[in-house]
């Protein structure tokens, strides 16, 4: 039997092993691929939504003062304002703002972007605390609206009478309560600097104090705007003549210190002969008897030119004037007519 050859196997090529062109390569490729992923998770991280607020709509972050960029960054963390400290450290850097951050309270809205936090820190955009100083305030009830404010520290002495200037004052969390006082007092200080050389010559009072004294009794007789400049020159023309000021509001600051009486001036009041009653004493009282306001004083540093010596309530929450007294007489007669219907009407509605 005849067999036949068998066929012969061809040899299988061997691969060469992968040279190191192609090692580099794909190290490449993977790093690139990876940087990739990461640089978009940075600029995610960054740009995108941040954290939601653990409660309510924002989330409020104190930043004291001397804080580095490390503790505003672990702050921020801990608040769960911002995902990463690290992203929000060398975002800093990177933009020159690691030197520009600044202290103070902030409030961040829910998903607020680390772009948008870092932005409002370099900024300083705070949260702003108001304190209101209304016009016509004495300094003591200025000082206990300041003490009142929690989120200003420390103590302070009352200030003097007349040395504030009525204004809505802007604070933040952490200032003193004696620095607020004195920036209110500074701005009474300029307004002065500024409105006491424009005066009015030949006027009956010779220092800005003095002017300060006529303008706290000029705010403290009208609540009209208006009315100001007259009831200024009433006051200026009695001072020239000689007259006494006979203003109200001088004896119950002898009675309270300003406070509100609640009631009617008592005779025994007005006749008890206390430093600031102007129906007792000749001229001005010794000092303020409230924080006069920007428009009164300049009311009683350039007054307008009148003859009028009275004024008294017409019954609106205004004033009537007269130049005469037996005018002024009339006035106060209807005055005291519309004192008892309204009498009446309260004694008939009980």
């Amino acid at each position: 039997m005849t067999r036949r050859p068998r066929p012969r196997r061809r040899p299988v090529p061997r691969r060469a092993p992968p040279g190191p062109l192609r090692t580099v390569g794909g190290v490449l490729f993977a790093l690139a691929a990876f940087a990739l992923v990461a640089g978009g998770w940075v600029l995610w991280t960054y740009r995108g939504p941040g954290p939601q607020a653990r409660e309510g709509e924002a989330t409020t972050v104190v930043l004291a003062r001397g804080s580095g960029l490390g503790g505003i960054a672990d702050n921020l963390a801990r608040a769960g304002v911002i995902r990463s400290k690290a992203v929000f450290m060398a975002a800093a850097r990177l933009s020159g703002a690691a030197g520009a951050l600044k202290a103070g309270e902030y409030e961040f809205r829910s998903g607020a972007s680390m772009a948008g936090v870092l932005g409002d820190i370099r900024a300083g955009r705070v949260v702003r605390h108001l304190v209101t100083v209304p016009e016509g305030w004495t300094s003591e009830m200025a000082w206990e609206a300041v003490l009142r404010q929690p989120v200003l520290v420390g103590e302070a002495p009352v200030p003097a009478e007349g040395a504030l200037l009525p204004d809505t004052y802007q604070v933040q969390r952490g200032d003193s309560r004696a620095a607020v006082l004195q920036r209110m007092a500074k701005a009474q200080d300029d307004l002065m600097a500024e409105l006491w050389p424009r005066r009015q010559r030949g006027l009956p009072f010779e220092t800005p104090e003095e002017a300060l004294t006529l303008a706290s009794i000029v705010e403290k007789e009208t609540g009209v705007a208006a009315e100001r400049p007259r009831i200024a020159a009433v006051f200026v023309n009695r001072l020239r003549q000689g007259m006494r000021l006979e203003s109200d509001p001088t004896i119950i600051y002898g009675v309270s210190r300003g406070r509100p009486l609640g009631r009617g001036i008592l005779a025994s009041e007005l006749a008890a002969r206390t430093p600031y009653n102007t129906y007792q004493i000749d001229g001005l009282p010794p000092t303020p008897i409230a924080n006069p306001g920007r428009a009164a004083i300049e009311a009683v540093l350039n007054p307008p030119s009148t003859s009028e010596l009275f004024f008294v309530a017409d019954g609106s929450g205004g004033h009537v004037f007269a130049s005469t007294f037996d005018e002024h007489r009339r006035n106060v007669a209807r005055w005291r007519e519309v004192e008892r219907a309204r009498a009446a009407q309260a004694g008939a509605g009980r």
